[in-house]
């Protein structure tokens, strides 16, 4: 029987250990995880960085999810073939923790941060071509879905965001593709809100593609 092995990542000229290796399974430590999650979001953002006590339960949903724990996610009723969105009021850190979370499993492919404005200026430049290059593949966490500007190319309007929500989405339900793509997303609205600004049927489609996980609506501003 195969012993245990040490399952660590350097960070900053330092080794964090965040769990043990067993028959080819790392079983991660949460209390160590936190660990190396501040020690490199200080490394990303800044000496002030801290990771709260109140954040302590989406950190773990957000963990959980990023190493496809099986049994946590049915138990939380997470599904890993799903992206997250990640809701919650201004400052409270979700930019930040989609930003540090994917490096927790370096040994997977990371997912891009592109922030929901900077693809409407795209479109305004180059028109329905973002659309095409954000819509079909690529590995994205589209950042303050919701606060985009309305696109405008060659006088005519467009609401971006959602026309590459329903191009992910179609492209998830083409039998013709022989894998899916994962979408995540952060907000500030509401489930109204998001409604109100995409169509119900950008809202329907997001429920299939996104995992719900949500700050308390109390959670201070941390910048």
């Amino acid at each position: 029987m195969k012993g245990k092995a040490t399952y660590m990542i350097t960070e900053g000229g330092v080794d964090y250990t965040l769990g043990t290796i067993k028959n080819n399974y790392i079983h991660y430590d949460f209390d160590k995880v936190l660990i190396f999650l501040e020690a490199k979001g200080k490394n990303l953002f800044g000496q002030h960085f801290k990771i709260y006590d109140e954040d302590h339960p989406i950190i773990f949903k957000l963990c959980i999810y990023a190493i496809h724990e099986v049994d946590y996610c049915k138990k939380l009723d997470i599904d890993p073939n799903k992206g997250i969105l990640l809701t919650g009021p201004v400052g409270c850190g979700k930019t930040s923790l989609m930003k540090l979370i994917r490096h927790l499993t370096p040994h997977r492919k990371a997912y891009k941060i592109v922030p929901c404005r900077n693809t409407v200026f795209n479109f305004n430049h180059l028109g329905y071509k973002t659309i095409e290059d954000y819509g079909s593949d690529g590995y994205y966490c589209f950042d303050d879905l919701g606060v985009e500007p309305t696109g405008r190319h060659y006088g005519q309007d467009c609401n971006v965001m959602g026309e590459i929500l329903l191009s992910r989405y179609d492209y998830n339900e083409n039998p013709a593709q022989n894998r899916r793509i994962i979408t995540h997303a952060t907000t500030n609205l509401n489930a109204a809100e998001i409604e109100d600004r995409y169509g119900n049927r950008v809202r329907s489609r997001m429920r299939s593609m996104f995992n719900l996980l949500a700050f308390d609506m109390s959670a201070k501003d941390k910048r």
